[in-house]
């Protein structure tokens, strides 16, 4: 079993900006993966396009780079084709939650066994910062001409609504939090999102690290910063499921959402809501088909001696007008 951090590093050169919010998100992924000590033959890794599209090459498990926004359906298909697999999926807010957003709320309807991550900084950092669907309305980054004219997605109230069974949000530089986050996510029994803040130092130049910090928010009293971020697992937020009734699981989405709107001088981070009450998706289709776990697509057999053994004649019949 490999359990050194290091069989989960690549020597791929890595040219993100110094202090990108990234290199924390990557570090955690393979602390988490080596604290697990997942096979890393059964671990695949998904990314789309952007600066976080890299991540895939950066972790020493199975890498599939994929299309822009198309993230989600190329890692479902892998878990659906291998349910042993330890899947992750990760891309920018642009890709995911702008041309990936019909995949994004898609995907909550199938709970699939799996983990998407979010590199959250509110810019396109590959091409030159233009604003995101995160970036707050009125805001003017660096490179905007003029200030954002659209309103943000809520990552978390959009997954929730979705129906995502795993809600959580880390932030880049708490390593610590965010790999415990991360194996929270992947152990969870159903469709797990993790929103990460993270700042980009290039483009960026409002959520930055030390807005985060509150080195701008600076306590008169104590002449101490006032850090905006804190830690739901601090306070007595439940965000389980623990008993299988509407009312508890309504009770639970609603003060996930109020949560999810605390923006400013307090942002929440840690496990919004988690149900693993709802069926996954792998299990939905054993429900109909007996024998989909233990015979999966990917270990069946198509060929024999290069001579296709499957016999599809039914559904080129049905496909004839």
């Amino acid at each position: 079993m490999v359990s050194n951090l290091s069989d989960y590093k690549t020597e791929v050169h890595n040219d993100w900006c110094p202090g990108c919010g990234d290199f924390g998100i990557v570090n955690a992924i393979q602390m988490a993966l080596a604290e697990m000590e997942v096979p890393r033959d059964k671990a695949a890794i998904f990314s789309g396009v952007g600066c976080s599209g890299k991540t895939s090459h950066f972790v020493n498990v199975y890498g599939i780079h994929t299309l822009h926004g198309r993230v989600m359906t190329f890692a479902q298909g892998a878990k659906l084709a291998n349910p042993e697999m330890t899947i992750i999926a990760a891309g920018g807010d642009g890709d995911g939650l702008g041309i990936g957003a019909g995949h994004f709320v898609a995907a909550g309807r199938r709970n699939v066994d799996m983990t998407y991550i979010i590199f959250n900084n509110g810019v396109y950092g590959l091409t030159k910062g233009q604003a995101s669907p995160t970036l707050k309305l009125g805001l003017k980054t660096k490179s905007l001409p003029e200030p954002n004219v659209n309103q943000a997605v809520n990552p978390i109230a959009l997954a929730i609504a979705s129906g995502f069974t795993f809600v959580a949000r880390g932030y880049a530089y708490d390593v610590r939090q965010l790999k415990d986050l991360i194996i929270a996510a992947v152990k969870h029994r159903g469709l797990a999102f993790l929103d990460v803040l993270q700042p980009c130092p290039t483009y960026n130049d409002i959520n930055t690290r030390d807005w985060f910090s509150g080195m701008d928010n600076i306590n008169e009293m104590t002449k101490k910063p006032q850090p905006r971020i804190y830690k739901l697992e601090d306070t007595n937020y439940d965000p389980i499921v623990h008993i299988d009734s509407q009312e508890e699981e309504n009770e639970k989405l609603t003060q996930a959402l109020i949560k999810s709107n605390e923006w400013g001088e307090k942002i929440p981070t840690g496990i919004f809501y988690q149900n693993e009450l709802i069926a996954p998706y792998d299990q939905r289709i054993a429900d109909r088909i007996p024998n989909y776990l233990e015979n999966p697509p990917s270990v069946q057999e198509i060929t024999s001696n290069g001579k296709p053994i499957t016999d599809i004649s039914r559904m080129l019949d049905s496909l004839q007008i």
